[in-house]
């Protein structure tokens, strides 16, 4: 139990902790909280510097494309605590949706249905090859990715096809529907982001995710379920790209084939930017949130630029990124060198 508590403490801001000076507590602290205060500021100035931006249309453009990002990297967020890696998530971002435009041709349910039970296998080949054969993360969801769009290619003869969803469909309905001048998608990613923060904090299954992403092997030795709970990680991981692949179809009413390209990599900056050390057995489902809004609103604020092509967006989030990492990096030998 001394290691997930251990593990556990990462989310605890208390600068009371035995051992720990104030200076070292405040490092550790930017390191985790440190994209909300730059989302924060981010707001702050583009507000003032863009008349369109503080507008209530901007914000909720800015909800509903947050809202599908924000699901995947969720599922991310946990497999990275573990400390391993989904590269597959952006190809099963788009095989949900492809697959929810051919299931709602059969009904609403099968629409939803579908891209939930492929997507879910997917993530559970995945967590049996990394949990119980012992394969390196980063190959095997390599291997899926590959796997996924070549599904979806062969269900869109090529991307030749690309399947309307009926409006009138109860699932088209709730990708396009509002509530409370939200967005339905956003609304399902604020319940599942809760139920992440719950699960994450205040369960076993969280805590043992912290336990296995500091040290697999210590927390083999301590009887917790290692195997078991890191395929269920990469399951999760699986069943959130596809159901946001649905939301996602079901929000432009159409499975396109060529979206979700790059997603993958969208999702682990916006999981490291949040606080969520690669390394594993620390991180935050808040902190994936802002970075998720973050990114967003960087592309938002380039758009409101008007003057500089989309492909900067990459060019920023990238050197964003980078920059993040490094803090990142120097932040946690600061606080490892003063714990010595």
């Amino acid at each position: 139990m001394t290691a997930i508590k251990q593990a556990h403490t990462v989310e605890d801001d208390s600068p009371a902790t035995a051992g720990t000076t104030r200076k070292e507590w405040l490092a550790a602290l930017v390191a985790r909280r440190g994209s909300i205060v730059v989302l924060a500021l981010l707001v702050l100035v583009a507000s003032f510097s863009f008349d369109a931006f503080a507008t209530v249309g901007n914000a909720q453009n800015i909800a509903i494309q947050s809202s599908f990002l924000a699901i995947v990297a969720l599922g991310m967020t946990f497999v990275i605590i573990s400390g391993g890696i989904d590269l597959s998530v952006g190809s099963v971002f788009a095989l949900g949706g492809v697959l929810a435009a051919w299931g709602i041709q059969h009904g609403s349910l099968v629409g939803l249905l579908a891209p939930i039970v492929v997507c879910g296998a997917i993530g559970l080949l995945n967590g049996v090859l990394v949990a119980y054969g012992r394969l390196a993360p980063f190959i095997v969801t390599l291997a899926t990715l590959l796997g996924a769009r070549g599904l979806l290619l062969a269900i869109t003869d090529e991307g030749a096809t690309t399947r309307l969803m009926p409006r009138d469909e109860w699932l088209t309905k709730i990708g396009q529907g509002t509530f409370l001048g939200l967005g339905l998608p956003v609304w399902i990613m604020i319940v599942l982001f809760a139920v992440g923060v719950v699960v994450l904090q205040r369960t076993p299954f969280g805590h043992s995710t912290f336990a296995i992403g500091g040290s697999r092997e210590a927390a083999t030795l301590m009887g917790l379920p290692v195997a078991r709970n890191t395929m269920l990680l990469y399951v999760g991981s699986g069943l959130l790209a596809g159901l946001a692949g649905a939301l996602a179809a079901a929000y432009s009413a159409s499975g396109v084939t060529i979206v979700g390209e790059g997603l993958e990599l969208e999702a682990i900056a916006a999981v490291v930017i949040g606080g969520t050390l690669l390394t594993g057995g620390a991180g935050t489902v808040g902190g994936t949130l802002a970075g998720v809004l973050l990114l967003r609103v960087i592309q938002n604020v380039i758009n409101q630029i008007g003057t500089l092509s989309s492909h900067y967006q990459s060019v920023v989030s990238g050197a964003f990124l980078a920059v993040v990492v490094a803090v990142q990096a120097y932040l946690s030998r600061a606080y490892l060198r003063g714990r010595r």
